[in-house]
């Protein structure tokens, strides 16, 4: 009986050291080799996961960053240069030089200026009724007020105004991570060099259509007269299909645009008040 055990205790001991011996070599063939800096960088990263350096999550981005040969075109939104420059230095690479960015809505469509013409009773969901029809106004373009964009956003930056029914960006929360342009159905939302005070200059219309449907289905409609073009003397605008856009790298926020616009589909955003023009009046000499 003592004999059937030992046998027993020596067999198993047998197969378990030759399996151990198997699952050996078999680890170190199929070892992967993770370079330790994707530890490093990920620990660098904010954690987010928010998908705005085109990556599924801050861990893929690590590794994506540390295998590039060239971090140039490679940048983390939500951390900005400082997390950049840090990662560079672990990495012994040059940073690259970003400017910071922050989400617009490129929309002025609010009841005052885009009157509704029919009421929605879907699914608040704005892809679900961008499929279905062209919205609650006569402008097929405009922002449809349902808040998808707000959902998507992970930082709490943006809130819908409930007088305007359109969605508000909060510049100081607002990371540039892109979730909110990519929840828009219509492309309303766009990331714009962000500039000293906040300030911006910008077409509040993404309408195409020529002048006058334009002008009928909202008050402050880009109407593509190309007033703004002609103004404007750094080459920051450009009109393509009835539409002006203004480049915010290009712009120099010397405002000749907004006061050329005749619909006010230009806005300026954190200016101060404009002076008021002093009349001058010749005074009449008689000799």
């Amino acid at each position: 009986m003592s004999s059937t055990v030992i046998i027993t205790v020596v067999s198993l001991s047998l197969i378990a050291l030759i399996c151990a011996v198997i699952l050996y070599f078999i680890a170190q063939k199929f070892k992967v080799y993770e370079d330790p800096r994707i530890d490093q960088v990920e620990a660098l990263l904010p954690g987010a996961n928010c998908g705005g350096c085109g990556f599924a999550g801050c861990r893929n981005f690590a590794e994506a960053i540390v295998n590039a040969k060239e971090i140039e075109e490679l940048n983390c939104p939500v951390g900005g240069a400082s997390v950049i420059l840090k990662i560079a230095e672990v990495l012994g690479k040059e940073a690259p030089v970003s400017e910071p960015k922050v989400a617009v809505l490129l929309c002025n469509g609010s009841p005052e200026h885009r009157p509704h013409t029919s009421k929605y009773t879907g699914v608040k969901d704005c892809r679900i009724a961008h499929n279905l029809y062209m919205g609650e106004t006569d402008c097929s373009y405009g922002c449809m007020g349902l808040g998808d964009c707000v959902n998507a956003c992970a930082f709490d930056a943006m809130y819908m105004n409930e007088e305007t029914g359109l969605p508000v960006v909060i510049d100081d929360k607002c990371v540039a991570c892109g979730a909110c342009v990519k929840a828009c159905p219509r492309n309303l939302l766009e990331l714009r060099k962000k500039a000293k005070k906040d300030r911006k200059i910008y077409v509040a219309c993404s309408n195409c259509d020529k002048g006058g449907p334009a002008r009928r289905a909202c008050k402050v409609a880009c109407i593509g007269c190309g007033k703004c073009v002609k103004v404007c003397q750094f080459d920051a605008i450009t009109l393509k299909n009835n539409l002006a856009y203004i480049d915010s790298f290009k712009c120099t926020f010397c405002r000749k645009c907004v006061s050329e616009c005749p619909t006010g589909s230009i806005l300026e955003i954190n200016f101060p008040p404009r002076k008021p023009k002093v009349e001058s009046r010749a005074e009449t000499v008689s000799v």
